[in-house]
């Protein structure tokens, strides 16, 4: 990519827009699309939080005005916008721009895959990071990890799961790979903005809708279209939000705001991260107490979800050399992580009460 000059325009959608006094006063101005809407609970506030954080963190040399879903840029294009230098900075979680790379499928969640601090673990000390930026500089970016929801809700569904064959011909709101899983069980897997989920459930689109959990998901009103509520997620059991940035942008930041950027992503991890650990408990109380049915997939379902997954995977692995390198460095860490697990949380979590 020829390389463009950020700091001196101001860069971006909008640019010209941008007051020149505060480019004289050695005042940054990045214009930063993101995925979700803004005001949304854990994806929205993540990158807001990250925007304030960098701001007080640089003493206001680094503004960042956040735009939420479709006000700037289409959900799923923000990574496109950002390769292409039309802004410097965006908000998303990668597998929204999966069809770049596969790969990013395991930089967000998979089925029967990480949990949200093996993923972290994996990024920092595992080799992740360095794969992912590997795989990200091909398009001229440069991804910084910034949040997670943690293990999410399975799905609303309008009528019970009682076997297999209740799957058959459903329409389901599922993102990721976890569609990829659940077509070969006989579901017709639909990808949506958030936006559109609750009218699609409830106009009758849709039979079934997977979302988030229950701070997202009563946020977004779906406890209002079913009752039934199933739980966990198979097929996500983590799910990450990334910072990304333009290559060309980010060479041109002074090397302490390139520290300020990664440290604000690395607090809004642990403030994203724990705002869903609470509030996902005091909504599901919440739900409860309304009247949600917070319901287990039968085992007959699991095991079909776990078979189909491992169908996927290897189809994916003999498809990409990017999935195949990641998961060269996952699985062997995954095995170990499942025997300590064994060992741990498997044996305290009953015990506990």
């Amino acid at each position: 990519m020829k390389r463009r000059t950020f700091l001196a325009s101001g860069a971006g959608i909008g640019a010209a827009t941008l007051a020149a006094p505060a480019i004289a006063q050695g005042r940054i101005e990045w214009n930063m699309p993101s995925a979700f809407p803004k005001a949304a609970p854990g994806v929205g506030t993540n990158v807001t939080r990250y925007a304030e954080l960098v701001e007080k963190m640089s003493d206001g040399r680094m503004v960042l005005t956040v735009y939420g879903a479709g006000e700037l840029v289409p959900p799923f294009t923000v990574e496109d916008a950002v390769q292409q230098g039309n802004v410097p900075i965006g908000h998303n979680t990668p597998y929204y721009a999966a069809s770049r790379s596969a790969a990013l499928h395991w930089y967000t969640g998979v089925p029967f895959g990480m949990t949200v601090w093996e993923h972290r673990a994996w990024l920092q000390w595992g080799g992740g990071q360095e794969i992912w930026e590997d795989i990200y500089a091909e398009r001229n970016l440069l991804p910084i990890y910034s949040g997670n929801s943690g293990i999410q809700a399975g799905g609303w569904f309008k009528e019970r799961v009682e076997s297999l064959d209740d799957l058959q011909g459903l329409n389901m709101r599922i993102a990721g790979l976890g569609g990829e899983m659940m077509r070969k069980l006989g579901v017709n897997a639909v990808l949506m903005p958030a936006g559109e989920i609750f009218q699609a459930l409830q106009s009758g689109a849709l039979d079934a809708a997977e979302w988030v959990g229950p701070m997202l998901d009563q946020a977004f009103g779906l406890q209002r279209i079913t009752n039934y509520c199933y739980t966990p997620a198979f097929a996500e059991p983590s799910a990450a939000l990334a910072v990304v940035f333009n290559k060309d942008a980010w060479d041109e930041l002074s090397e302490d705001l390139q520290a300020i950027c990664r440290a604000a992503a690395a607090q809004c991890v642990y403030e994203t991260t724990a705002q869903f650990d609470y509030f996902n408990v005091t909504a599901m109380d919440q739900l409860a107490e309304a009247g949600v049915e917070f319901l287990a997939f039968p085992d007959e379902v699991v095991d079909g979800m776990r078979d189909a997954w491992n169908e996927v995977k290897e189809e994916q692995r003999a498809a990409s050399e990017d999935v195949a390198r990641v998961l060269e460095s996952i699985e062997p860490f995954m095995e170990k992580a499942n025997a300590y697990n064994e060992a741990f949380l498997k044996r305290y979590l009953p015990a506990r009460g």
